[in-house]
């Protein structure tokens, strides 16, 4: 690897608190092997405080007009006849540029799909003259994520790798998921864990996600799992007060606010359910904690939990009484076994690390042109 000295450039987004996951562990990697990283939030990059806007815009639509989300999906995100490139690229890539020049980086990497235009346009256009890549962190590819421009891609998802080459005409490789090490397989001290959340030793519990936001019908499913007898729930409500107060009202619920023990609680767990395929997801897969996907939220989080379902890293539940059959089926040993040997091969791929690292001379040059679309 070309590692000592190179300077990486990280691109994220404050959408949630899965893409920044993302880019502070890759770059706690990269400085640990020697490298200098520094991380950009794309949305601060666009002008009049439309970054801002943009993150409550999203978040107010997830919570409360998530059939509104699904429209834009379906029309800017899937479309084959979507604009091939947004207004939001060409605000951001003037201040893009000017920072490239200033960093002078050995590397751009993006793991947020604005990012990855942006960088896909200016790397097409000379504008950016170090590599560009881009660490796809969802298990579905929607064709944002997507410029001829970028030099290569890493992405989770073997079945994925073939799609993102046919769509931009770029190398894409399959690398392990960025997941921090305390998410591992281990034997916790589970009483304590127990006791610290208010769980009663006999409890079979069952992490409920909602991510960072606390957004989606996880309440609904509090309620299914609480009321089956078989299942206690512990709904981790994230940074959204409003549900947490609306679960934990004392009875079978248990809901929880932003946590720093979450491994702690991966390993005291049964089974997780998720509604968003995003990063808890992989921190469940390298915890070796089953994941069964419910109510997922619309666009990517439904378009990537049916990815994981497909690959058989997850199951995805698509009603109530196939959610308890997926958690009951769980119980058996074998079945348990498979499921988490599936998702733990995931983590046998080349570290993402290693891939960015590898030498310039590897790769060929990202094709020139002034063309900005993704599609054939």
């Amino acid at each position: 690897m070309v590692t000592a000295g190179r300077r990486v450039l990280i691109l994220s987004a404050g959408m949630g608190a899965g893409h920044d996951g993302v880019a502070a562990e890759l770059a706690r990697r990269l400085v640990a092997d020697g490298a200098e990283a520094e991380i950009i939030d794309v949305l601060q990059l666009l002008p009049l405080r439309l970054g801002p806007m943009l993150r409550s815009g999203y978040q107010w639509v997830i919570r409360h007009a998530p059939w509104l989300y699904e429209a834009t999906y379906q029309l800017f995100f899937v479309a084959k006849r979507a604009p091939s490139t947004s207004p939001l690229t060409l605000l951001a890539a003037a201040p893009l540029g000017r920072l490239a020049g200033r960093h002078r980086p050995d590397e751009v990497v993006s793991t947020f799909h604005l990012a990855a235009q942006v960088t896909g346009w200016l790397r097409r256009r000379g504008r950016i003259r170090a590599r560009s890549t881009v660490l796809v962190t969802d298990f579905a590819v929607h064709r944002l994520w997507l410029h001829p421009g970028n030099d290569r891609y890493l992405c989770p998802n073997p079945a994925m790798t073939g799609h993102i080459t046919a769509m931009t005409g770029r190398p894409a490789l399959c690398t392990a998921p960025v997941v921090r090490p305390r998410f591992r397989p281990r034997v916790a001290e589970c009483a304590r864990t127990r006791a610290r959340i208010g769980a009663d030793p006999g409890d079979l519990l069952v992490l409920v996600s909602a991510g960072s936001w606390g957004v989606g019908a996880v309440t609904e499913t509090a309620r299914i799992l609480a009321s089956s007898g078989r299942y206690r729930p512990v709904v981790l409500c994230g940074h959204n007060a409003r549900l947490r107060n609306r679960l934990g009202g004392g009875g079978t619920v248990l809901a929880l606010g932003w946590r720093d023990d979450v491994p702690e609680l991966m390993s005291a767990a049964h089974a997780l359910v998720d509604n968003a395929a995003g990063l808890t997801c992989v921190e469940a897969f390298a915890a070796g904690l089953p994941v069964v996907s419910y109510r997922p939220i619309p666009g990517h989080g439904r378009d990537g939990a049916l990815a994981m379902a497909r690959a058989g890293f997850s199951v995805h539940a698509p009603d109530a009484a196939a959610l308890l059959d997926a958690l009951d089926r769980l119980r058996d040993e074998r079945q348990r076994d498979l499921q988490i040997a599936r998702a733990s091969a995931l983590f046998t791929s080349m570290p993402a690390v290693a891939a960015l690292m590898s030498a310039p001379a590897d790769l060929p040059p990202a094709r020139t042109g002034r063309a900005g679309s993704c599609h054939r």
